[in-house]
């Protein structure tokens, strides 16, 4: 029996599942899926995973909707950027249609986790995928395993839709030019520690620069970014000019995650008539910008009301509270995520 869940004081964090879902790959082929409530991993010390870094991972979230009914929003493009992390560090990618049913069985095993409409929590999937292959001379293995973590979680920053200050960081390099960046694994994240654990301690989050000339904006933190430039300098970002007075800024870099989030964000803000453009981002184009933001998976949309760059004596101001323009994208997102809106694009995956 699952213990009672608070619903509504959840934060971003890890609670134990009633199963979660395996496959193993051997000999050339993937196994079926099936659900274990073994939470532990049964591996040799010489694995590839642990030796040489061999290992990826995915998030994506289902939702309860306003019909009652579960959602699960566009898996299949975490599958597809899954299959090209595995390519990218040599491993077997998981083909799409055991990527979704492995989704779809963690679900059906973990519906009680599912949590309750109003309460801004989801059900948050963890897929990763292991080098297991024995190994002490460099190279790749050719055994993996695949593992779904169903877990529910509330939102990443505590503060909801509230703004977030980010400190500009030019001693750590989250990730190289045409390196690991552009796939969704482990050592990014771990590369990037020391300096979002130091502004942690701060209070605030981190803005990493390219690794080449610390000129450009890469990622906020474990997120892309966005910058919002107000195009009619006769109204301000407040006073209700119209979308087409608007330009949506991310960068573009071989260093970034592709977000699903974030792609999600440019459609929807293609259709409102604003302007989308991706390209590199100096960062002194901060002083441009009347709104801009961290969004990813785990955060939606994290609003960004400073950025702080101490080396440089420059602070970057958007304003205390979050701006109308990604306000309007974060609610019409949530809108098709918990059905409040009409799914055009066919982005979610509607279970009963």
């Amino acid at each position: 029996m699952m213990k009672e869940i608070d619903w509504n004081s959840l934060g971003f964090h890890y609670t134990e599942p009633e199963y979660i879902v395996r496959a193993g790959y051997h000999n050339g082929a993937w196994s079926d899926p099936y659900a274990t409530q073994d939470k532990y991993l049964h591996l040799h010390v010489s694995a590839t995973a642990l030796q040489y870094g061999q290992e990826a991972f995915e998030g994506l979230k289902a939702f309860r909707g306003v019909d009652g009914k579960i959602r699960i929003f566009r898996w299949r493009e975490n599958a597809k950027r899954m299959a090209r992390s595995a390519e990218g560090l040599f491993m077997a990618p998981v083909p799409e249609e055991l990527f979704g049913r492995a989704i779809r069985l963690a679900l059906d095993r973990n519906r009680e986790l599912v949590p309750p409409y109003g309460t801004g929590a989801t059900l948050y999937f963890r897929p990763l995928l292991i080098g297991t292959t024995p190994r002490l001379g460099v190279g790749p293995g050719q055994d993996f395993e695949f593992i779904v973590i169903p877990s529910p979680i509330g939102p990443y920053y505590p503060g909801k839709f509230h703004c977030t200050t980010f400190i500009v960081n030019r001693h750590v390099d989250r990730a190289a030019p045409f390196g690991t960046g552009q796939f969704k694994v482990g050592g990014n994240y771990a590369s990037s520690f020391r300096a979002t654990e130091a502004a942690h301690a701060m209070g605030l989050d981190c803005l990493f620069l390219d690794a080449k000339t610390h000129r450009y904006i890469d990622e906020c933190s474990a997120a892309n970014f966005i910058g919002i430039k107000n195009l009619s300098p006769t109204l301000s970002s407040r006073e209700g000019a119209k979308a087409s007075s608007y330009e949506y800024l991310t960068p573009r870099s071989s260093a970034i995650l592709p977000s699903i989030t974030n792609d999600s964000l440019m459609t929807l803000a293609r259709e409102r008539g604003i302007k989308v453009t991706r390209r590199k981002i100096r960062l002194e184009e901060l002083a441009d910008m009347c709104e801009a933001a961290a969004c990813g998976t785990a955060c939606v949309i994290s609003p960004i009301d400073r950025v702080l760059d101490p080396e440089r004596g420059k602070e970057y101001s958007f304003g205390s509270e979050p701006g109308p323009v990604l306000t309007d994208l974060y609610r019409a997102l949530k809108d098709i995520q918990y059905g409040r809106a009409e799914d055009s694009h066919h982005w979610c995956d509607i279970i009963d």
